[in-house]
C-alpha cells in the first residue's frame, strides 16, 4: 500500500501542493488583516464587487469565444483578442458618426447605441469568420502546434494592421449622456452607475440566450456532437464546415459586443485593446474549465470580481502599497492556485474520454 501511494504522489505534486497551501495562507491572512483594520466601509466593498460583476462579465463574454472554438476545434484562438479589439475600433468611426448625428442624445440614445453595438458585432464576426477560413481551416488536419502558431501570427497580423491603418493613438469615444451617474437598483436602495447597470444586464441577457442556443437548438447541439466527434458528426450528417463557421460567427458576435460593452465602461479604443482583456478572458476560460460555456461564463465572473476585490482584500492587509497596481498579477495567482487543487477548472474539461 505504502508503494502504490508513493507511485500515486510524485515529488512534484507535492511541491505544487505546498506551493498552493503557502499562497492559500497569504490570501487568508491579508484577509484576515483588511477585514479586522476596517480601512473600507461595507458600501466601498459593494462599489468594488458591482464593478467586479460589469468587468466579469465582459470576460465572460470573450471567454465563450475561447471555449467554443476550442471545443469544436481543440485549439487556443489567441487572435480572438483581436477579434474582440476590431469591433469597437471599428465602431468608433460609427460613434463618431452617430453623435454628429444627434442619435447619441435625449431619447435617441438607445438607437444610436444599437447602430454602434451592431457595426462592431459586424466587424468583428467578419474578421473571426475570415481568420477560420483563411487561417484554421487549411491547417484542420495540421498537428495541433500548427495552428496554435498560426494563431499567434494572426494575431500579430491583425494588431499591425490596425496600428498601420489607424496609429498608436488612443481614440475617445463620444460618452452618453443618458448614462452618465448613478442610480440605484431596481427595487433595492443598492447604487450603481448607470452604466454598469445596462453592462451587467446586457452581458447576463446574452448569456443565458447562447445557453439556451447551445442546450435548446438544433443548431446547438450539432456544435456539441461535432465538440464530441468531428468524424462520427460528419458520418450521421452533420455539415461540420458549417458548425464551425457558426461557432466562428458566435464567438465573434459576442467578442463585438464586448467591445462596446468594454467602451461604456472606459470610453477608449486603441490597436492593443484587446491583448490584458483576451489574455485575463483565455484565463477565465481555464479557471472554469475550457471547453465548457458554464464554465467559462462562471470563470469570467469569477475572475471579475477577484480582480476588482482581491487586491484591496488581501494586499492592503499584508501592507504592500497601492495594491490595485498588482491586480493583473494577483488574478493569474488565483489561476496558479485553482489549478493546483482543481487541474481542471471549476466545472471540469468537457472532453470526450478518449480525448480526456
Amino acid at each position: 500500500m505504502l508503494q502504490r501511494l508513493r507511485r500515486r504522489v510524485s515529488g512534484t505534486m507535492v511541491a505544487m501542493w505546498l506551493i498552493g497551501l503557502a499562497i492559500l495562507a497569504v490570501v487568508v491572512v491579508g484577509t484576515i488583516r483588511t477585514l479586522a483594520s476596517g480601512a473600507y466601509s461595507g458600501a466601498e466593498w459593494l462599489d468594488l464587487s458591482i464593478y467586479g460583476i460589469a468587468q466579469g462579465s465582459i470576460y465572460a463574454l470573450i471567454a465563450l469565444g475561447y471555449t467554443l472554438v476550442y471545443g469544436i476545434l481543440r485549439m487556443i484562438n489567441f487572435a480572438h483578442s483581436e477579434v474582440f479589439m476590431s469591433g469597437p475600433f471599428i465602431a468608433y468611426f460609427a460613434a463618431t458618426a452617430v453623435d454628429d448625428a444627434g442619435l447619441l442624445e435625449d431619447q435617441n440614445w438607445v438607437f444610436g447605441l444599437l447602430i454602434v453595438m451592431l457595426v462592431a458585432m459586424v466587424v468583428s464576426t467578419t474578421v473571426a469568420v475570415l481568420l477560420e477560413r483563411i487561417a484554421y481551416r487549411p491547417l484542420r488536419r495540421a498537428p495541433r502546434l500548427v495552428p496554435l502558431i498560426t494563431a499567434i501570427g494572426a494575431s500579430f497580423f491583425l494588431q499591425y494592421t490596425f496600428l498601420g491603418l489607424f496609429g498608436s493613438g488612443i481614440r475617445g469615444y463620444p460618452e452618453i449622456e443618458a448614462l452618465k451617474g448613478r442610480m440605484m437598483i431596481p427595487g433595492t436602495s443598492i447604487p450603481i452607475l448607470r452604466t454598469q447597470l445596462l453592462v451587467i444586464v446586457a452581458a447576463m441577457l446574452m448569456l443565458a440566450i447562447l445557453y439556451i442556443f447551445v442546450q435548446r437548438t438544433k443548431v446547438g447541439k450539432a456544435m456539441q456532437a461535432v465538440s464530441e466527434d468531428k468524424d462520427a458528426a460528419a458520418l450521421m450528417g452533420i455539415d461540420v464546415d458549417r458548425i464551425i463557421v457558426v461557432t466562428f460567427v458566435v464567438g465573434g458576435a459576442l467578442a463585438g459586443a464586448a467591445g462596446i460593452f468594454y467602451v461604456l465602461l472606459f470610453h477608449q479604443v486603441h490597436f492593443f485593446m484587446g491583448f490584458f482583456p483576451g489574455l485575463k478572458a483565455f484565463t477565465a476560460a481555464v479557471l472554469g474549465g475550457i471547453g465548457n460555456v458554464t464554465g467559462a461564463m462562471l470563470g469570467g465572473l469569477f475572475l471579475g470580481i477577484a480582480e476588482s476585490l482581491f487586491p484591496n482584500l488581501v494586499l492592503d492587509g499584508l501592507g504592500i502599497p497601492a495594491p490595485y497596481q498588482l491586480k493583473d498579477a494577483l488574478a493569474f495567482v488565483l489561476l496558479v492556485l485553482i489549478l493546483i487543487f482543481r487541474p481542471s477548472g471549476i466545472l471540469g474539461e468537457r472532453l470526450a474520454v478518449k480525448k480526456a
